[in-house]
């Protein structure tokens, strides 16, 4: 039951950022108050994380995030990984990321929430726009 909560929560998470719904307080079912974001474009924690997601997704037209392969272990706290698929577009310009999720979970009154996540990326096609290229970069395909 577990692990399906997750598997779930991670799938929110991801068609939240895609459709865009950024009202006040969107994330109150997916992340703590205190959670820790960790992108290739830097650090954030708790409010300063939403803000980051929100201006980071904002530079694009459209998203598309898939996720796959999740594994999770449960405890008292948990932790999940799973492979993703981002796609970025702006203009007729798609920028494509593989990569991996690392999240930390806790459960709360309301369920699992994220406390922290971390996304890596294994590789990466097209160009990202001016903005979007501070950190380290992942391998170009194509």
């Amino acid at each position: 039951m577990d692990r399906a909560e997750i598997g779930e929560l991670v799938h929110r998470f991801f068609r939240a950022l895609d459709e865009r719904r950024f009202t006040p307080g969107w994330t109150a079912g997916l992340l703590t108050d205190d959670a820790r974001m960790e992108t290739p474009l830097g650090y954030s924690r708790g409010a300063a994380a939403v803000r980051a997601t929100e201006e980071a997704l904002g530079r694009y037209d459209r998203t598309q995030h898939l996720a796959s392969g999740i594994i999770a272990d449960v405890d008292t706290t948990a932790t999940a990984s799973w492979n993703a698929l981002m796609v970025h577009v702006r203009g007729d310009a798609p920028f494509m990321v593989g990569g991996r999720f690392e999240a930390g979970l806790r459960r709360t009154a309301g369920g699992w929430r994220f406390d922290r996540m971390a996304v890596r990326a294994i590789w990466t096609q097209g160009e990202p726009p001016a903005a979007v290229t501070a950190g380290p970069t992942a391998p170009r395909v194509g």
